[in-house]
């Protein structure tokens, strides 16, 4: 079991590979993802919260980067969405790609053939061009060749063959989806070919490159965190790592050799660095492991320990790697509603930083949403939960 003092210069140094040492970094966004990790997107505020927190990105900035293709919202690890940099585009959709056979699985159960949803692929091409389709232009462009695959498909989640058919599409790069308002905390979304680049690298080759940017952006980590990042299976993960060189730093947490010596003499900062990060920040979800960012076994009154939970319940307030609390963004009040585990060591510090975050939500998102599906009504609980616990805001 790892010390205590041990444990916080861990934290600190992860925070520190994150680009969350207290000073925004001066990059642009798309060197900040390429160099701390990609930034989960589900229709919610992380990525705009992403990068405010490491170079105090305002949202205008990130949607022109991304509408310049600097970075954008792809299918990557595990076929889930991420914003990547440019340099990742190739390397994200190959890693990914094989989330989509669920899917066709699916659809062969529901008696869909291979063949049909290759000839409705070829179809949606014909129809789509640089100009946005939105999936009802496209249904009604493509007319009976989207089959209706009635109560049983709905009852699965496939309710046509559509959804499936393009998200092969954009898996193999052939297709882009664009934000109807250029935004990439909404999910309004239209179509438009694509040639995505690719990487010339096997899938063995694409494999291990993940690998090692994995333990660059977030080490030490162990094989575990890597699989559930990656979805690798277990000889696949086993073949990607098996070309680095890694070291084992305890606790079965592997780090490159090239960051040992400087994690070794790595001090954690003398002064409180604050943020305000989403819940699935990449210094939380890479290893979703956030019960190893928190002292003790803190909750609010009346609920389970938050080290209890598989995942955060609300947003995290960090300190040096730390999650020393919990925010919610309140809309209607136009508040950051926040909790501490205990007292702050720098209040003023941490006041400024909930000033500032609270600033840029109400200014520049208008809210703090954790996914699509989150809305005010649906975190009214939250919100009451943190306030109930003696929350400010």
């Amino acid at each position: 079991m790892v010390d205590h003092d041990e444990q916080a210069r861990r934290r600190a140094w992860w925070a520190h590979r994150q680009g969350l040492s207290g000073r925004p970094d001066p990059a642009s966004a798309a060197d900040v993802l390429a160099r701390t990790g990609w930034a989960r997107s589900v229709g919610g505020a992380n990525p705009y919260l992403t990068l405010f927190a490491r170079m105090c990105a305002d949202r205008e900035s990130v949607d022109k980067a991304a509408q310049a293709l600097e970075l954008y919202e792809l299918p990557a690890a595990r076929g889930c969405t991420y914003v990547l940099p440019a340099a990742h585009f190739g390397l994200g959709l190959q890693v990914g790609r094989g989330a989509t056979n669920g899917e066709l699985s699916l659809l062969a159960r529901l008696g869909v053939p291979r063949a049909e949803i290759d000839a409705l692929a070829d179809a949606v091409l014909d129809v789509v061009g640089a100009q946005p389709l939105d999936p009802a232009d496209l249904k009604a462009a493509l007319g009976d060749r989207v089959r209706s695959l009635g109560e049983e498909g709905r009852k699965r989640g496939a309710a046509t063959t559509l959804p499936a058919t393009l998200g092969l599409l954009q898996s193999s790069g052939a297709l882009r989806r664009v934000p109807i308002d250029g935004r990439l905390d909404k999910q309004r979304y239209g179509y438009v070919r694509w040639d995505a680049p690719a990487t010339a690298l096997t899938d063995e080759e694409a494999r291990a490159e993940l690998a090692r940017l994995y333990f660059d952006w977030t080490g030490p980590a162990s094989l575990g965190h890597f699989r559930w990042f990656s979805a690798f299976s277990a000889k696949d993960a086993k073949a990607a790592v098996a070309g680095l060189e890694l070291t084992d730093v305890g606790d079965g947490l592997l780090l490159p050799a090239h960051l040992r010596a400087e994690y070794e003499t790595f001090e954690p900062p003398a002064d409180p660095a604050y943020h305000l990060l989403a819940g699935i920040d990449a210094l939380v979800l890479l290893r979703r492991d956030h019960p190893s960012l928190v002292d003790g076994d803190p909750g609010l009154p009346g609920e389970p320990p938050v080290t209890a939970t598989k995942d955060l319940t609300d947003h995290p307030i960090t300190d040096r790697g730390r999650i020393v609390g919990l925010w919610q963004y309140d809309p209607a009040a136009e508040r950051v509603v926040w909790w501490l585990f205990g007292k702050a060591a720098d209040p003023a510090a941490l006041g400024a930083v909930v000033a500032e975050t609270e600033a840029f939500v109400r200014d520049q998102l208008g809210d703090a949403r954790s996914f699509s599906l989150d809305s005010p009504k649906s975190r009214a609980p939250r919100l009451a939960a943190l306030r109930a616990a003696g929350g400010t805001g």
